[in-house]
């Protein structure tokens, strides 16, 4: 109660916009340690129940760092957390907003902790591979290296099953690698985390297109189960008036294109896909907008502007949001504050094009929810100009071409194919949780 929240902050704009580099700075050991000092060890711990997906024993970790037992801080991560240094950087933390000092105050920084736990772990050579348990004499194939599919070859591995995992793409980590720009995650990260997997005796079999190199009736005769992390690729789609017009795009592919430039598997974005000199409008105010944003600041965008359906969120708890919820508040990303202009309460009617059949503006309205539903506010449209715009709305189903379970014996579905669409944690979590399941149904029989 006497320390008060301090966290480590930015880079500079001005510098880090010129470059591709994590933009999250680093909190001396001593004032990390002063942060740990701040749990209060709750006897019913929120951050652990209520707010962790991965029940990560957050008290029992910080009070370790407490008193500089980083070692074992470390194993009581590992023992729940298959990539610590990956969440540490990319969740929202849940547990922050579950945290008893966030009921009326500022909650422990359990994610920096997190993160500089990691990270220490790595920098210190204690981040060695663990012997995984004796093979109990079955394979499994897993589909897919994103969170959920990592996160599940690693709790087979670990359980003593043999695990192949197989993805389409040039190179392992899924939307950990391609989705998410190197700013926030930079993919050294991702792929010491591959690294280490495949010490452990997880074998990676990348570029392989299910459905197309080899069959799932292919995996299913090499395998005593196939395990499908495939992801919910297919993006919310916006049908008005001019949809067809060239330099509209969907979130995830811009991205996707600028991390294979910077991880050298292509050499230029194109033009079509580059934001340079352009005025370029997002629309979606999640993440992946955000990531947008930041990702078209350094491309060299003339003006980025973001808009939003919903209303603008309060700044604090509202009276049907209260703790230990998830604070429903606005919140303000290192993308937006870089430079953005963000409208709420937005809705777009229409794209419309120059002569040559390119976006040069969207046509939009302010609306008011009533009942649920967005409703026009009369005399309230006006334009935007728009040379490149990013539809970042969210997903809706696995990618037409991803294989489905339907049924199949001994084919699961985990991660966002089996939730919906969600956060990296959530999916882990599913992740690990499916493979206890299977091992556990293994065993029994």
């Amino acid at each position: 109660l006497d320390v008060p929240r301090k966290d480590p902050g930015y880079r500079p704009v001005a510098e880090r916009v010129r470059d591709w580099a994590e933009v999250e700075a680093h909190l001396p050991e001593p004032e990390l340690i002063r942060q740990a000092v701040r749990c209060m060890g709750c006897a019913v711990p929120f951050c652990f129940g209520e707010g962790c997906p991965l029940q990560n024993v957050v008290p029992e970790i910080n009070a370790e760092v407490m008193e500089g037992r980083w070692r074992e801080a470390l194993s009581l991560s590992r023992l729940t957390n298959p990539f610590p240094d990956i969440t540490g950087r990319i969740c929202p933390a849940l547990c922050e907003g579950a945290c008893c000092n966030a009921k009326d105050g500022d909650a422990v920084a359990i994610r920096q902790i997190e993160r500089e736990l990691a990270d220490r772990a790595w920098a210190e050579g204690w981040m060695l591979p663990r012997p995984p348990a004796p093979k109990i004499g079955r394979s499994v194939a897993v589909v897919g290296s994103g969170p959920a599919g990592l996160a599940a070859a690693d709790a087979l591995n670990q359980a003593g099953v043999e695990v192949t995992v197989y993805e389409a793409a040039r190179h392992a980590g899924g939307l950990l690698r391609y989705g998410i720009p190197d700013f926030k995650l930079e993919k050294e990260v991702v792929e010491r985390r591959i690294r280490l997997l495949e010490k452990e005796g997880i074998h990676f079999q990348c570029g392989v297109q299910i459905g197309t190199d080899i069959s799932l009736a292919y995996l299913q005769r090499r395998h005593d189960g196939v395990l499908l992390a495939c992801g919910v690729r297919q993006p919310r789609d916006l049908p008005v008036p001019g949809r067809d017009l060239q330099g509209i795009h969907f979130a995830l592919d811009f991205l996707t294109r600028q991390n294979q430039v910077v991880g050298a598997e292509l050499s230029e974005v194109g033009a079509e896909w580059s934001a340079e000199g352009r005025n370029v409008v997002v629309i979606g105010g999640g993440d992946t907008g955000s990531d947008c944003i930041g990702t078209s600041i350094r491309q060299g965008a003339r003006r980025v502007t973001q808009i939003e359906i919903l209303p603008q969120p309060p700044p604090v708890r509202a009276s049907d949001n209260p703790w230990p919820q998830w604070p429903r508040i606005l919140r303000t990303s290192s993308s937006q504050h870089e430079g953005v202009q963000r409208l709420f309460a937005i809705d777009t009617l229409a794209f419309e094009g120059d002569s040559t059949g390119r976006v040069k503006q969207l046509r939009c309205v302010e609306v008011e929810w009533l009942h649920r539903r967005p409703m026009a506010k009369a005399e309230t449209e006006f334009t935007l100009p728009a040379d490149l715009v990013l539809l970042a709305m969210g997903f809706t189903a696995p990618a037409p071409e991803a294989p489905r379970a339907e049924g199949q014996a001994n084919v699961w579905e985990v991660g966002d194919m089996a939730t919906g669409p969600s956060l990296v944690v959530r999916a882990a979590a599913n992740g690990m949780l499916k493979a206890r399941e299977i091992v556990a149904a293994w065993r029994n029989k």
